[in-house]
């Protein structure tokens, strides 16, 4: 399973989400974390959903962290998200 987290540099949610995350590292893995910014798709995709984390490329939450979403997300097998 592969987690991302979609942000922007001038979002402060963004950067509550990825602090809010740091207690889940352990059992996510590696977190990729993407500036939307940087790709036309993405930002034309979730414009002003960010942050959003993703697992698999499925949405497990946005705005802010959905603790109960992340640890559900965590409970499933990889390739069921």
């Amino acid at each position: 399973m592969a987690y991302t987290l979609l942000t922007r540099s001038y979002c402060h949610l963004c950067d509550e989400m990825q602090r809010d995350l740091l207690p889940y590292v352990a059992a996510m893995g590696p977190l990729e974390v993407v500036d939307v910014d940087a790709t036309p798709e993405l930002e034309e995709r979730f414009g002003e959903l960010v942050p959003v984390l993703l697992r698999d490329g499925v949405e497990v939450c946005h705005y802010v962290l959905d603790r109960s979403a992340l640890e559900t997300s965590l409970e499933e097998p990889s390739g069921s998200a």
